[in-house]
């Protein structure tokens, strides 16, 4: 079976998430978090950047020993050097050089041709390699850039020693067939590549990132570039969770294997939440709330018979504890008296039927209904049965005590 590189850039293209950034001590913990999740490369920042930037890559790269750390840089002569001094008590350094190649960007951007694009690339790559043996080079806005000179700029880099190419989407606008096309172009095209690991770098703005993630590896493509949370620039990036749990859940559709702890996910997640004080929407897939959470009464009851009907992977695997049924309008009678033995009673049916009526109306009005809100109607729906049966009058019967059974 294949395997996948798992190249986390957390702590570098989510970080620059507004509103996401992490001191040096923050990334640290969470690179330790990566470390324990298993990723197999950790982008620890861009040490040009600012002197936080690159005290954070230092430190990880002093006490983070298992994975790869890489650094960002961009094709010129400081960023390189800033990189590596940042890299230089590494066990396993990687700088990583990229340069945008899209035509919008040599023109708006950059102001610089091809030629000079080329050149450029070509020596950074070769500083880079004076440095470390491990370089990753990206093309900028690869997707939109003319085919026949990403091929050439591809080349060129890997004829200076380049380890790892990576194909950015960087604004999230390719499509699965239209970049796995991509992917292979490259592969077809390019002398030496057989040594050399192709990687996916791919945004979210069509909602795509994941879906074009595995389209790549389909292709060829045998290192993902993702973050946590799927958080990043604009839109943000490939999640991680999603990408891993596809592959763990699917190997029908996707032969390949990872490093990654799963049931480390949700921890991660996590403290990634608690430290950037961003939450998770509660419809993320894998790692929000409502991931393993279940409301509609069909979907209970299956739920109840056997969880394999509507969950397609165990919480336990990703480190959710467990999975929630949540009591609201939609829910059943047979979830509504799971959560009474839950809470210590047992009810005939008469008296269940009641309290379900009365909890659909309250459900109606405070769209969930949790334990504090159910325990009162269980005690006066048991109160009047038990009144009715002992002909006590009603005016008495507030605040009768609970004589029925205690599970």
């Amino acid at each position: 079976m294949s395997y996948i590189t798992i190249f986390d850039t957390t702590l570098r293209d989510g970080e620059q998430s507004p509103g996401c950034s992490m001191n040096v001590e923050e990334k640290l913990r969470m690179a330790q978090q990566l470390d324990r999740l298993g990723v197999d490369v950790i982008e620890a920042g861009f040490p040009i950047a600012s002197d936080g930037d690159f005290l954070a890559v230092r430190r990880i790269a002093q006490l983070v020993r298992r994975p790869i750390i890489a650094a960002l840089a961009r094709c010129m002569r400081e960023d390189i050097e800033r990189a590596a001094k940042a890299l230089e008590n590494a066990a396993r350094p990687r700088i990583h050089v990229f340069l945008a190649t899209s035509d919008i960007h040599l023109t708006f951007k950059l102001k610089m041709s091809r030629e000079q694009c080329l050149a450029s690339a070509r020596e950074g790559v070769r500083l880079a390699r004076t440095f470390v043996e491990d370089v990753e080079f990206s093309p900028e806005d690869a997707t939109r850039t003319d085919l026949e000179f990403l091929c050439e700029v591809v080349q060129a880099v890997v004829d200076e020693g380049a380890t790892t190419i990576n194909i950015p989407d960087t604004v999230g606008f390719t499509t699965p067939d239209e970049f796995a096309h991509i992917i292979r172009t490259i592969r077809e095209r390019t002398r030496g590549i057989e040594n050399i690991v192709i990687s996916a770098h791919c945004h979210n703005d069509l909602g795509m990132a994941v879906a074009n993630s595995l389209a790549a590896v389909a292709a060829g493509a045998r290192q993902i570039e993702c973050t946590i949370n799927g958080i990043g620039e604009r839109a943000g990036n490939a999640a991680i969770e999603e990408v891993v749990m596809a592959v763990r859940v699917r190997p029908d559709r996707y032969p390949y294997e990872t490093g990654v702890v799963s049931e480390q996910l949700f921890s991660a997640s996590q403290m990634l939440s608690e430290i950037t004080h961003v939450p998770v929407q509660p419809n993320k897939a894998i790692t929000g709330r409502n991931a393993f959470a279940h409301e509609a009464g069909i979907h209970q009851h299956g739920m109840l018979a056997n969880p394999l009907t509507y969950e397609i992977m165990t919480p336990q695997s990703v480190g959710v504890p467990d999975s929630r049924l949540v009591l609201g309008k939609h829910s059943g009678r047979h979830a509504l008296a799971v959560r009474c033995t839950a809470l210590g009673y047992t009810f005939e049916r008469r008296e269940l039927d009641e309290i379900y009526r009365r909890f659909v109306l309250l459900a109606d009005k405070i769209k969930h209904v949790e334990d504090h809100d159910l325990l009162p109607l269980i005690i006066e729906v048991h109160s009047q049965i038990a009144g009715d049966r002992a002909g006590t009058p009603a005016a008495n019967r507030a605040g009768a005590g609970g004589s029925f059974a205690q599970a």
